[in-house]
């Protein structure tokens, strides 16, 4: 496995992407911490408050993902103005969203707390963190494309230590704002909406040095990235429906069932980071190749990446099976839900060769532009669980319903993969077909 040519750029892209995305649940866990001992209230407030603005900053992923898809295109065609131009759109498009998504935040916030099951006084400080944390979208918007843009031109040490410093930024700033000036979760608040700001115009600096051809807006290249970001987003909807409906469904079963459903999909989330990594050192060679004309490189890059992804995935596979009895211990000492866990880990465990091999096929399709396929192969596998997990009647059926929603994305971007009718070579999506 050590002989191919693309292997030392695979570990070069995907080490400090792994890096990158690690910052964020790091943030999390250190804002949990800092805030967990202001009180159960505050928690409470801070674990809602993440879930609203979590969820529609996730599903705008496509500044990202759809930013280095473009980017690394024109930069494997050697088009660097073109590239640094299309920079300024990902710019332009990244702060008119963001100043969207954070007016329409502070419009819904009492009404979207109260349906996520927020009351009174948990109630009230979830809405003023929201807020306040609205402010800090725009900067995190931009931060997405930012990230998208440098990586798009192999530039992933910069994103990996402006995350880094601002992280460590928000914690010093929360510690000093919360216990300092007890300003309490309103504190908390405030210094992570300023770390976000300075990692946004740390990106947009980045971005706007870049040499472009034009840094106008202009509505004729912000509408590829758009249509990108349309076909992400429905993809990203629908696995975000699968998985709740599931742990909707588990919590139907009993404080156990559910307990050992979160047990495991936070285990998912946690190894997918390492998948995803490949997937986004995917996304750039394959970018880079066929813009530059390259469909053979492209190919042998792929399975290159592919093998790698099953690889891993097999490891983790190996490693969940053999701590079936010991790994849920580490997360509780209650009978019923590790009789749960028991129940459903086996399944958990052989889903990880199949996911490392989707993370990576999700990786080179988005690389290549081909999105609608990857949107509407979404849907079809959404439209496969849903049966299987109404049905289920238990949370190991729930998980087979899950194993089959991998197998029809294993199936059709396997087969997309194979067609190879994602080749798409030159600078555009629009070129030539190979």
């Amino acid at each position: 496995m050590l002989r191919s040519p693309y292997d030392r750029e695979i570990g070069r892209l995907a080490l400090p992407a792994l890096g990158a995305l690690a910052a964020g649940p790091l943030y999390v866990l250190a804002d949990t911490a800092i805030v967990g001992h202001l009180g159960t209230p505050q928690l409470a407030a801070l674990a809602l408050a993440g879930v609203l603005v979590t969820t529609l900053v996730d599903l705008s992923d496509f500044l990202s993902y759809g930013t280095t898809s473009q980017v690394t295109r024109l930069h494997g065609a050697g088009q660097e103005a073109q590239a640094g131009g299309f920079a300024a759109q990902a710019l332009w498009l990244a702060l008119i969203t963001g100043v969207l998504v954070a007016l329409l935040v502070v419009a819904v916030a009492r009404p979207a707390v109260g349906v996520l099951g927020g009351h009174g006084h948990v109630q009230d400080l979830t809405v003023n963190y929201v807020r306040i944390a609205a402010v800090g979208i725009p900067f995190m918007l931009i931060a997405l494309a930012g990230e998208g843009y440098l990586r798009g031109v192999r530039d992933l040490r910069s994103p990996l230590v402006i995350l880094v410093v601002a992280n460590a930024l928000n914690v010093v700033l929360e510690v000093l704002f919360v216990y300092g000036f007890h300003w309490g979760l309103t504190g908390s608040a405030w210094g992570t909406v300023i770390a976000q700001a300075l990692m946004g115009g740390c990106f947009a600096v980045l971005m706007l040095r870049a040499p472009a051809d034009s840094r106008r807006p202009d509505w004729s290249r912000m509408r590829p990235l758009l249509a990108m970001g349309g076909d992400l987003t429905v993809r990203s909807l629908a696995l975000l429906g699968a998985f709740t409906i599931g742990s909707a469904l588990a919590a139907r079963m009993g404080t156990a069932a559910i307990a050992a459903h979160n047990i495991a999909f936070q285990l998912f989330l946690f190894l997918a980071l390492v998948l995803d990594a490949i997937a986004i050192a995917g996304q750039i060679l394959v970018g880079r190749a066929l813009g530059a004309g390259r469909a053979d490189e492209a190919v042998a890059a792929s399975r290159r990446m592919i093998g790698w992804s099953l690889i891993v995935g097999g490891v983790f596979m190996a490693l969940l099976l053999g701590g079936t009895d010991l790994i849920p211990r580490a997360f509780t000492d209650d009978p019923a839900v590790l009789a749960a866990s028991h129940s459903m880990w086996p399944l958990f465990a052989i889903m990880q060769p199949a996911a490392g091999v989707i993370f990576a096929l999700d990786g080179i399709l988005i690389g290549a532009g081909d999105t609608r396929f990857l949107a509407g192969a979404m849907v079809l596998a959404l439209l496969v669980y849903l049966p299987l997990a109404l049905l289920a009647g238990t949370l190991a059926a729930i998980w087979w319903a899950l194993l089959a929603l991998m197998g029809v994305r294993l199936l059709t971007a396997g087969w997309r993969f194979a067609g190879r009718r994602w080749i798409v070579l030159g600078g555009t999506r629009a070129a030539t077909r190979a």
